[in-house]
């Protein structure tokens, strides 16, 4: 389809829709000092000259394969077999894009309709969409499907604390325009307390399974006290963990999300992710997103089609349930690819060794002078928990890169007030040695500031 620009009369036309004079009108809210600010960019490179500036910033960086890393908050490092690199990277899949005409494309809708086959015997949900761009806007999508089923009636949403504080970022994002209103992170509670917060306003209550902190909350009777004020229960959940823990939909969730980069996607820098999501059936007409389905031709022969495609960029635009078209069709088949390598028992063994390696840190980190870990009766820990610090955690995390160790993320960064605190995860790739290395290093950082 040719490009064909708008012609001055066109122009003219949409500005006395607008009821302005001027195209510089449109930006009359921007402040006048910002509208055209001086760039002062330096003089230009050459390519050899970039290339050279580029290996330079590149070098100070250190990749996580290259130090001991116990960095989590959202990003794990977890083994990923040869196997799924391999396959994801021919150039059948690598190259390859949805067309409009989707059913001429058999074998991507193929790879979606089995990545949502397992994720939806995973999960144990009905259904399970073509994925999302990532964890954040799964969770904010799924708030936004909340208040459409409620059409609209419903604007209050109840959010943890202890979800992600991006994955809450963005949910306010979303949420700020539309008198979405909300509430419930202000302070900390159990999954129980926020379900006693809905009322008739609340469209949906968001938790997080296991939370940001590592811990796996008792879910039960949640859903159904959710369900008593005519909310909708919207659980956010990490794929890995559910080789070992209650599914969601075994928990009565309506809608599941999820961050799907442990399934065979690396930490490469942060991106590109995968954002799952699933809901039951009666609520897949307010799902976003497109959903692959088989069928049989008149002989017989399967095949694969779009069974449900509302997005903006087709003609139900105005009606459409989403405002991101972003499939991640390549980090799905990565999670296909990985899920169907590992198997049930393989990702059993993996959350297994997430489990007991995580309470064998917990163990030493809390035997150490001046260290705690806040012991919490009958809440398991999952890949991480939260190690109170001597001296300021942010301190110490920079104090033990000098041995080449990255002992967690320090909570101030999400929270001020939280200056004593680290988050420390630790995934099967981390040896009982490893470990010991972590504790041997945080004990060496606390000692020299006492010296």
């Amino acid at each position: 389809m040719p490009y064909v620009a708008n012609t001055d009369q066109d122009r003219r036309q949409m500005l006395e829709r607008l009821g302005l004079e001027r195209v510089d009108e449109l930006f009359a809210d921007v402040p006048e000092s910002l509208r055209y600010p001086e760039l002062q960019l330096p003089a230009g490179k050459s390519e050899f000259e970039v290339l050279e500036e580029l290996r330079s910033v590149a070098r100070r960086n250190s990749a996580a394969s290259d130090v001991r890393s116990f960095v989590g908050a959202g990003a794990y490092r977890h083994f990923i077999p040869a196997v799924v690199p391999f396959l994801s990277s021919r150039g059948e899949f690598a190259t390859s894009y949805t067309p409009y005409q989707a059913e001429a494309s058999q074998g991507t809708l193929q790879s979606i309709f089995e990545y949502q086959s397992m994720l939806s015997a995973l999960l144990e949900v009905d259904v399970v969409n073509a994925s999302h761009y990532d964890g954040s806007t799964a969770v904010a999508e799924a708030v936004l499907m909340s208040v459409n089923v409620a059409r609209g009636r419903r604007r209050d949403v109840i959010v943890s604390d202890a979800v992600h504080p991006y994955h809450r970022e963005v949910v306010r994002s979303y949420s700020d325009r539309i008198d979405i209103r909300v509430r419930g992170d202000e302070r900390e509670r159990t999954a129980g307390e926020l379900a006693s917060l809905a009322d008739e306003e609340t469209a949906c209550v968001v938790v997080q399974y296991p939370d940001f902190y590592g811990r796996v909350p008792d879910l039960s009777g949640v859903a159904e006290a959710v369900h008593e004020q005519g909310a909708l229960f919207v659980v956010h959940v990490d794929p890995v963990a559910l080789g070992l823990f209650r599914s969601p939909g075994s928990l009565g969730a309506d809608i599941v999300t999820g961050e799907g980069q442990p399934l065979g996607i690396p930490v490469s820098f942060g991106g590109p992710y995968l954002g799952i999501f699933g809901c039951s059936k009666s609520l897949v007409r307010r799902m976003p997103g497109r959903l692959a389905g088989q069928a049989y031709d008149k002989e017989g022969r399967r095949g694969y089609v779009l069974t449900l495609n509302t997005r903006e960029q087709h003609i139900r635009r105005e009606k459409a349930t989403s405002n991101i078209c972003t499939n991640q069709g390549l980090m799905a088949l990565r999670a296909a690819i990985f899920l169907a390598a590992l198997g049930p028992h393989g990702l059993r063994e993996m959350a297994t060794l997430c489990y007991h390696k995580t309470a064998y840190a917990v163990r030493r980190i809390a035997e150490l002078r001046g260290f705690a870990v806040h012991e919490e009766a009958d809440t398991a820990r999952f890949r991480e928990f939260v190690a109170r610090t001597p001296i300021p955690a942010a301190e110490l995390v920079e104090r033990a890169q000098a041995y080449n160790v990255i002992p967690g993320v320090a909570l101030s960064r999400f929270d001020p007030q939280r200056t004593h605190e680290l988050l420390v995860c630790v995934t099967e790739l981390d040896s009982r040695a490893d470990i010991d290395r972590l504790v041997d290093v945080l004990s060496r950082c606390h000692e020299g500031n006492a010296a």
